[in-house]
């Protein structure tokens, strides 16, 4: 999974994942707690921007973290111990191959994770592995081409388009949150639900405007700025001109829309 994250491991996006973890908790979370007790799963956890959410709303829960950069589990797991999550565990482990038994965990949980997999059908398999009859998966995606926005513009479009190629050059999909019910029925889950999590904003949400529109989405978009010239698929200018059309979104008579899906399945 090292090799299609498109984003980058680096500080600045560490930091773009906790400014979209904060902003979003409610909208994506808030209907989300574990039984106390219960044996939870996070699989690519990152830097452990949704970690602390999860455990917030789930204190009793005892819940295990794994992701495959090992660097990003560093910092997962510091950010943890600050937060006084010091039940948390940690571990290095590929999605697709956990290192884990048959029927280990009451429940999984998988957010912004299977859109950079070449293959989500074997990680979801994976995951269903180590479920216990009964037991829930929760996953959470986004659709970039569900941006909708005011003023519209063909630069700011492009500049999406730029990210969205440049993650399906690696196997992955940018759109994959319109699929997961499908996925989730596919890797022979039960009781499948798909909710979509709509993001509005205009001028009256500034913690929006900031937290997500220029913190959360510009920030991803302009994030991939090297990587999309040296692919061929724009140069400066024109992206530049795509990432300002963005931004013109955060004024006074802009709007800004994005559609999240969050599913959740059950192992028979």
């Amino acid at each position: 999974m090292h090799d299609t994250y498109v984003h980058r491991y680096d500080a600045s996006e560490s930091t773009r994942l906790r400014d979209q973890a904060g902003t979003l908790e409610d909208l994506l979370h808030g209907d989300t707690c574990f039984p106390a007790g219960s044996e939870v799963l996070e699989a690519g956890c990152g830097v452990g921007a949704q970690t602390v959410a999860l455990a917030r709303r789930s204190p009793d829960a005892r819940i295990t973290c794994v992701d495959i950069a090992a660097s990003s589990l560093r910092e997962a797991e510091a950010r943890a111990l600050a937060a006084g999550l010091d039940g948390v565990r940690f571990h290095r482990a590929d999605l697709c191959a956990l290192p884990f038994a048959e029927a280990s965990f009451d429940h999984a949980f998988v957010c912004f994770v299977l859109e950079h997999l070449p293959r989500p059908d074997l990680a979801l398999a994976e995951l269903r592995r180590v479920l216990r009859p009964g037991g829930s998966l929760t996953v959470i995606e986004g659709d970039h081409e569900s941006a909708l926005f005011h003023p519209d513009d063909d630069a700011a479009r492009a500049a999406i388009r730029c990210l969205m190629d440049l993650q399906r050059a690696t196997g992955g999909d940018a759109c994959i949150g319109r699929r997961l019910y499908p996925l989730l029925r596919e890797a022979d889950l039960r009781d499948v639900s798909v909710s979509p999590r709509l993001v509005y904003v205009d001028a009256s949400r500034p913690a929006l405007v900031e937290g997500f529109i220029r913190r959360t989405f510009i920030a991803m978009i302009a994030g991939v700025k090297t990587a999309a010239i040296m692919a061929g698929l724009t140069d400066a200018p024109t992206f530049d001109a795509g990432i300002r059309a963005l931004h013109r979104t955060t004024a006074t008579d802009g709007v800004f829309c994005y559609t999240f899906f969050k599913a959740v399945g059950r192992r028979t």
